[in-house]
């Protein structure tokens, strides 16, 4: 395994800009406390327009949790089991043109133009890890087909709170055991804020949990690797 692949991963997450003003407070499991964390109400605005990280929805309950609105005892602290699969990063998609239709139709719909769109989402969706698969408490990541691995275990959740007034969570992983360039921490964004399979997710992950947190500009984005371009691009539109 390569050993360099740590840094890449740090790199990845704290070199974009960092917007968070403040740190969430831990949420262990079912134990709510109140969330500390500030973010821009328009930097986590991807994928399915999405003005805040938790704001996105296939059958991810209610509109108020699609919208980010949401009660701490609403929250349940959920298995890795959740993101079992196997996963393809949507980056190669949009570098080849295959989501410029999806950057047409946010375009016909927001405000900002089709390429501008694409910009946007070139930041977001940036990495050079094509492909992940979890199995048990396994977690491994492809960068050119090559893997790193590591063994993972909850470390509870944190609640973002947004300028706007909406919330997110991200659901943590701490790594017990694997290769040492895998990341110690990995944190899950999907839109859920209870146990539930995920059909896509954002996955954040570096050696620094605190600052993870911070991160959200920069979101890779994973589909299963089962579905084709035009499967995703369908998937993308009808939200």
């Amino acid at each position: 395994m390569r050993r360099g692949m740590t840094r890449s991963f740090g790199a990845l997450m704290l070199g974009a800009a960092l917007f968070a003003a403040g740190q969430a407070k831990a949420q262990d499991g079912g134990n709510n406390q109140e969330p500390a964390a500030q973010a821009d109400s328009h930097a986590h605005d991807h994928d399915h327009d999405h003005g805040q990280e938790q704001a996105h929805g296939h059958s991810h309950g209610s509109d108020a949790i699609y919208k980010g609105h949401f009660e701490d005892s609403q929250i349940e602290a959920r298995q890795l089991s959740d993101w079992e699969g196997d996963w393809q990063s949507v980056y190669p998609y949009l570098q080849d043109g295959s989501l410029d239709e999806v950057m047409v139709h946010k375009a016909a719909h927001g405000d900002k133009t089709a390429e501008e769109y694409r910009a946007y989402y070139d930041t977001g969706y940036r990495t050079d890890v094509e492909r992940i698969t979890i199995s048990g408490d396994t977690v491994t990541f492809y960068e050119n087909g090559e893997p790193l691995e590591g063994r993972y275990a909850s470390d509870g959740y944190e609640i973002l709170t947004y300028k706007a007034g909406n919330r997110g969570v991200r659901f943590i992983f701490e790594k017990t055991d694997g290769d040492e360039a895998a990341p110690d921490f990995i944190q899950f964004s999907d839109h859920r804020i209870a146990p539930e399979k995920a059909d896509h997710y954002h996955l954040y992950w570096g050696d620094d949990r605190a600052a993870l947190l911070e991160e959200v500009t920069n979101w890779p984005t994973y589909y299963p690797s089962s579905l084709s371009a035009e499967e995703i691009v369908r998937e993308m539109m009808a939200h």
